[in-house]
């Protein structure tokens, strides 16, 4: 198992070599992602989701780092940093290369795999979103969460609808069916339903699981054509339903181990029309079973108890299997690996139990033997060679090993392969690459590969294309490769100019894997090509002199014939053996020649170019041309192939041990493992010349191209500036003589305009001659018209005067109607107010009567008692007091009677100004009679406001006055009814009251003037205040 840690890399390899699955597993690779920092830590992936095509897969982890596993391409990329956990992915949209993306903020967004960048952002959900569900389309997708379900149009990226449902029922999953167009919506109370996409019609719903089954469904499968859906909850029970019958058809029971499915997928089949056999299973252990709904037999399964699986998804088209581990890894499954002893054929009825024959004539007379008691029969003589071939291979594989000196890596001998390549003349295709890999056999080392192909592109390669133009772009990049890792391996090779030639054909069989490539290619440079760079750059002359040695043992008449026509081994030897005879050899036969080549010594290849010449001898002879040699050792020719390998290896046998190359090579030495061997066969001076050189040489090119690109810019420029000049010269001209056009036609045009003027003049002379005829003619027209609208106007005013003095008779007669009746209104009015006025004074008068006698009253009792304190005292007292009476009631009715004269003549001065307002009213009413009625009417509303507010003043000056009365009454009353009692006192104990009277306090002594004053000064206030509350005297008089 290959594990791959994507570290902080953004991009890579997912694995260094071809993975071989185990059929234990099936594990391809383990994928993990820590960091390294000072403290390493795992970041685990969280989600992962497949494309349409089923070889690429993305996947991201809590830490929102979000890559690209291209399997096909096995390359990795970081596509997206969202530095947030992903809830769920979908990457089967219209645009291949977008995706969508989940993210814990409840918020959903599309990027680009290729621009990197983002495309949308949709927004709606306020919880967690727990499965995507794309359409088969690619253009509608809906987003699931425990509350909501929204359905999303991913050409606008808006949303189309929202499925809302109560609290209490909450969604489990909402989801397209496979190649249709109906959502199915399931729901925590086990309640399904299908709704039609385009509508959102509900198409139907499936009845309630049965009453004895307590399963609530939480996770859901559907297969690829639609037709049965799988459901799972916390029960090791299955519930399979039919959607096209909407009924429930089968209950499958899980092992007893099994106590809660976790996940459920179908396995897709190229084979079953869409209808999945094969159901994968996720329980609570961690451990996916797949098993056969229709036999409910377990198939396999994936994961186990230490290392268990959270997630997994799987393939369109069901190759991989992707998994999320419990560790937070990601495990790559290979289902063919998986299902290989499933679809395992039943064993054979006949094996080999003896060895192949050492001639194919021989081949009837195998002998076999039947194993399963059913058979038994010698096989066909006319049974094909490849299958003997593969049946021999395969008694290779499981037989014993007979030569410790031959054995070979993976359980193979190099002598039986040789005795079965004699038989067969070749290997079997299906196995000729791994005979080739144990006969050379190839480290593989990875690590050492990687750091030659990480060095890039050797400069001495750059420019490959331009010498070897060759179509496939691929197979150009994987020599460019082959090539730069061996330059980089060795510097001799950046200066050899046939190593194209002598990869070329090992880069195009080998052009899916690189590493066995450049790993064959140095092994034919360390053995078979050995002393070949001793003579660098020339030719590789003592080569090319073995050959020529052989040549003259083997066929001196073909070897006297190229020396007669100056043909040497550089021309009939060098081109065969620097093209590896891949010019002049068709693929099969270049194959079978290597087969033979492989298993042999190194001198096996110079024996098969002389073999080459030998067996092509006769038309060889017939050449005299040096151009028809060389033709012919540069294109195919008609030759058998198994001729000349069977030449090679009369060759091999024959050829005395003086002359024989075998002696003069090194015996094959595979590479070494871990790190490749150093390769210095070649003169290092001339190397290092030639690099100093070619350095020196490179230098001053790339100087001379600078100062030749400066040359051409400059050149440039100044063909562009003569090239700008010639155009302003041409353009200069082009407006000279447009300049020289115009002004011509300019000069016809005046002509034109001044002939027309001319004209125009005359014909306006005549037109004002016109116009000052028409113009008198309307003048005196007008002059008429306005007499007569004159005369028209003075009989209107004439008839508007008459009327206006009739109009102003009528309304003087009217108005002084109207001013008799509003006089008389008036007058009656008056009268009224008076009437009124008159009846309001006597309701006054009442009042103030009974006021007045009440008044009287209150003074009469208090001239009682303060006669009573004055008569006690002295008679003196009584005679002032009396005096005082009279002079003061005199006072008071000369007061009482100046006020009333006032009053009366208030009242003839108000009735002046009423007559004099009525007079002045009365002229207003001649002037304008509507005017004077709303004055009349404003006038008499001001008068009646300010009246009450006259008496709203009036009366509460006169309950301010009572107050205060009152209290004058009450302190008086205590200050008679004190002055009382001292008196009646001093009456009776006159000695006391000196005693008493030495003995006050020094203070001053009120006389008897001054209480009199006194009293004077309170009676003359509250008649003021009286007068001021009742001003109307003859009630006081009464």
């Amino acid at each position: 198992m290959q594990s791959t840690d994507l570290g902080n890399k953004e991009s890579g390899k997912i694995w260094h070599r071809k993975p071989t699955p185990a059929t234990r597993d099936g594990i391809v690779v383990n994928i993990i992602h820590s960091t390294s920092e000072y403290l390493p830590k795992v970041l685990r992936f969280l989600n992962v989701a497949f494309d349409s095509s089923g070889d690429c897969f993305i996947a991201g982890d809590h830490q929102g780092n979000i890559y690209v596993f291209d399997l096909y391409a096995n390359r990795f990329n970081l596509v997206q940093r969202t530095a947030q956990a992903c809830t769920a992915l979908a990457f089967s949209l219209r645009r291949k290369s977008e995706f969508l993306v989940a993210l814990a903020d409840y918020s959903i967004k599309c990027f680009d795999t290729v621009t990197k960048e983002l495309v949308s952002w949709m927004r709606g959900h306020e919880s967690a979103v727990s499965s995507i569900s794309v359409h088969a389309s690619g253009r509608y997708a809906i987003t699931t969460s425990s509350d909501t379900a929204q359905l999303w149009d991913l050409d606008t990226f808006q949303r189309k609808r929202k499925l809302n449902i109560r609290q209490s029922v909450g969604i489990q999953k909402v989801f397209f069916l496979p190649l249709s167009n109906t959502i199915l919506s399931c729901f925590k109370d086990n309640s399904i339903f299908a709704w039609e996409c385009d509508t959102l019609f509900c198409k139907y719903q499936l009845p309630a699981p049965p009453e004895n089954s307590s399963l609530l469904y939480k996770v859901f499968a559907v297969t690829r054509d639609g037709r049965v859906l799988a459901a799972g909850g916390k029960s090791n029970h299955l519930h399979l339903w039919c959607l096209e019958a909407k009924q429930l058809f089968r209950i499958i029971q899980m092992p007893t181990k099994v106590r809660a499915i976790r996940h459920l997928e179908f396995l897709p089949d190229n084979f079953d029309a869409g209808s999945n056999q094969v159901l994968g299973v996720l329980s609570q252990d961690g451990i996916m079973r797949f098993i056969n709904i229709q036999t409910c037999k377990l198939l396999f399964e994936i994961g186990s108890l230490d290392e268990g699986i959270t997630s997994s998804v799987i393939s369109p088209h069901g190759r991989y299997i992707a998994s999320i581990m419990e560790n937070g890894s990601v495990n790559v499954y290979s289902v063919q690996a998986l299902t290989q002893e499933i679809n395992k054929p039943p064993p054979p009825l006949v094996k080999v139990i003896e060895g192949l024959p050492k001639s194919q004539g021989s081949a009837g007379e195998l002998k076999v033997k039947v194993t399963s008691g059913r058979v038994q029969r010698p096989a066909r003589a006319r049974e094909g060679k490849a299958h003997a071939v593969a049946r021999a291979v395969t008694q290779d594989l499981a037989g014993k090993v007979e030569g410790t000196e031959n054995e070979l890596p993976d359980g193979l001998n190099r002598k039986r392969l040789q005795i079965l390549l004699k038989g067969y003349g070749e290997y079997p295709t299906k196995y000729r690459m791994f005979i080739w890999r144990s006969l050379l056999q190839l480290p593989e080392n990875h690590t050492a590969f990687s750091s030659l192909v990480d060095k890039g592109v050797h400069v001495a390669f750059l420019n490959l294309q331009k010498k070897y133009p060759i179509k496939s772009r691929k197979l150009l990049r994987v020599l460019q490769r082959t090539l730069s890792a061996l330059a980089n391996w060795s510097t001799i090779f950046t200066d050899t100019p046939y190593l194209p030639l002598l990869a070329f054909p090992f880069v195009k069989l080998f052009q899916n894997n690189q590493l066995i490539c450049f790993e064959v290619v140095a092994t034919l440079i360390m053995n078979w090509c050995q002393h070949w760079f001793e003579y660098f750059p020339n030719p590789p002359v003592n080569i090319l002199s073995m050959i020529e040695n052989v040549l003259a043992f083997r066929d001196k008449e073909l070897l006297q014939h190229f020396l007669a026509h100056d043909v040497t081994a550089q021309l009939y030897a060098w081109p065969l053996l620097e093209t590896v005879f891949s010019e002049v050899l068709t693929r099969e036969e270049w194959l079978r020649l290597f087969d033979n080549v492989f298993s042999n010594h190194p001198a096996f290849l110079l024996m098969a170019v002389v073999a080459y010449s030998v067996c092509s001898r006769a038309p060889l002879l017939h050449c005299s041309l040096r151009d028809d040699f060389e033709y012919f050792f540069h294109h195919r020719n008609n030759l058998d192939i198994n001729v000349v390998v069977r030449e090679a290896y009369h060759l091999m046998d024959t050829t005395p041990s003086s002359i024989h190359p075998e002696s003069m090579l090194g015996a094959f030495a595979a590479l070494t493992q871990g790190q490749y061997p150093v390769f210095n066969q070649y003169p290092r001076f001339i190397v290092d010349y030639q690099t100093q050189e070619r350095e020196r040489i490179r230098n001053d090119e790339l100087d001379f191209l600078r100062e030749r690109q400066t040359i051409e810019d400059m050149q440039a420029e100044v063909d562009q500036q003569e090239a700008e000049d010639e155009a302003w010269h041409q353009r200069q001209e082009l407006l000279r003589k447009a300049e020289e056009t115009r002004r011509a036609l300019l000069f016809r045009e005046e002509e034109k305009m001044l002939e027309q003027r001319q004209r125009l003049a005359a014909v306006k002379r005549e037109l004002k001659r016109k116009e000052i005829h028409l113009q008198d003619a309307t003048r005196r027209r007008l002059l008429q018209q306005q007499l007569d609208q004159r005369e028209m106007e003075l009989r209107r005013l004439d008839d508007e005067i008459e009327r206006k003095v009739y109009m102003r008779d009528q309304e003087i007669t009217t108005t002084a109607k109207e001013l008799e009746m509003r006089s008389l209104e008036l007058e009656a009015q008056r009268r009224l107010y008076e009437k009124k006025f008159s009846r309001n004074q006597e309701d006054v008068a009442k009042e103030l009567r009974a006021e007045a006698d009440a008044y009287r009253r209150k003074v009469d009792l208090e001239e009682h008692m303060f006669h009573k304190l004055v008569d006690t005292e002295h008679a003196q007292s009584l005679k002032a007091q009396k005096l005082l009476e009279e002079n003061l009631a005199s006072a008071e009715q000369a007061c009482v009677d100046a006020h009333w004269r006032i009053q009366a003549f208030q009242k003839q001065r108000q009735d002046d100004v009423q007559r004099s307002e009525c007079y002045r009213e009365v002229a207003e009413l001649l002037r304008n009679h509507r005017r004077k009625e709303t004055a009349v009417l404003d006038a008499m509303t001001e008068a009646e406001s300010a009246k009450w507010d006259e008496v709203e003043d009036k009366e509460s000056q006169l309950r301010s006055g009572k107050t205060e009365c009152a209290h004058l009454d009450g302190s008086r009353r205590w200050f008679l009814e004190q002055e009382l009692s001292e008196a009646l006192g001093h009456a009776q104990h006159p000695c006391c009251f000196e005693g008493t009277l030495h003995r006050r306090p020094p203070g001053p002594e009120p006389s008897e003037q001054d209480l009199m004053e006194r009293a004077r000064s309170v009676r003359q206030r509250l008649a003021a205040r009286a007068r001021g509350r009742c001003p109307d005297p003859p009630l006081l008089v009464s």
